[in-house]
């Protein structure tokens, strides 16, 4: 077990590396520069400015410094907002989004995970292809598409919510309703699909014919075997809330990471981008590794080649 997890900080702490790196030389390749657009600034000025910053530097030199001072949890002052550095963005943003995409992966999996059970138990049934339709429906809308049929819905045409920003509790319904509504299809329909296989199997008609209730077989012996590909898919679901937030965040003027991140880029400001993927990536790599961990303790026959 120690040394399955130790590979698994290796691996994790070599991709997010890796990421870092790409990222900068990507990001440096795109044609301008964050002063270019600057109204009303001489050459000089964008000159004096790059040279604060250290942008005047060869581009592999700027990589070995900013790496050193990400290393030491350092990324920079923010190139666009004078005076706030980039550790100050993101601690001051980051809860806001954190809170929509935690909501929003607890809805996934309380009403995803009984959904599936259920149209397993129902297979057949009227209320089967009532739950596969949704799934179905779940899956192929975007979440764009989501957001826009909601605020136009519940907060236009029926005034029920409203669409703009987190004042109240009231706000977060339909935000959380559309990051949560793929992911909660998604679930529904693994959650099915893996129950069905393991109620079809030997240990579950031994179970009944102790006779032991349906309840008791489902939640005692079915469960606990069907949920893994549940247990798996919470990293990418992870994933999914945080990253999937940036355009719900927009939507529903959200202030939160997303919001910072998509301007940040429309701005050419490369220090909130390198700190704002770096610190999402090692987020979600982190919660992957913890993922895999678990998946470890429930099935032990795991093995990391």
């Amino acid at each position: 077990m120690a040394v399955y997890i130790v590979k698994r900080i290796l691996l994790a702490a070599l991709t997010i590396f890796l990421v870092a790196t790409i990222t900068f030389f990507l990001m440096n390749l795109v044609p301008g520069g964050p002063f270019v657009a600057e109204k009303s600034i001489s050459e000089q000025a964008q000159a004096a400015l790059k040279e604060k910053f250290g942008l005047d530097k060869p581009l592999i030199v700027q990589y070995k410094n900013y790496m050193l001072s990400a290393l030491q949890g350092d990324f920079g002052l923010s190139l666009k907002q004078r005076g706030r550095t980039v550790t100050d963005i993101i601690l001051s943003k980051f809860p806001v989004s954190a809170r929509v995409g935690g909501i929003a992966v607890l809805t996934a999996l309380v009403v995803g995970i009984p959904l599936g059970s259920v149209a397993a138990l129902k297979r057949g049934t009227w209320i089967d292809n009532l739950i596969i339709v949704i799934a179905t429906c779940g899956i192929a809308f975007p979440s764009f598409v989501i957001c826009t049929v909601g605020m136009y819905v519940f907060g236009v045409y029926l005034g029920w919510l409203p669409t703009l920003g987190l004042t109240t509790p009231t706000h977060y319904i339909l935000p959380v309703f559309a990051l949560a509504f793929y992911p909660t299809a998604y679930i529904t329909r693994l959650m099915r699909s893996s129950m069905l296989d393991v109620i079809g199997q030997d240990y579950m008609r031994t179970a009944r014919a102790k006779g032991l209730s349906q309840f008791v077989s489902l939640f005692k012996h079915a469960l606990r075997n069907a949920i893994l590909p549940v247990v798996t898919y919470i990293g990418p679901l992870l994933a999914y809330a945080l990253t999937g937030s940036f355009i719900v965040e927009k939507i529903f003027v959200i202030p939160g990471l997303g919001k910072e991140f998509v301007s940040s880029i429309a701005n050419r400001d490369y220090t909130v981008i390198m700190g704002t993927t770096i610190f999402l990536a090692t987020l979600v790599i982190l919660m992957n590794v913890l993922v895999d961990i678990v998946y470890k303790i429930i099935d032990p026959r795991i093995q990391l080649k």
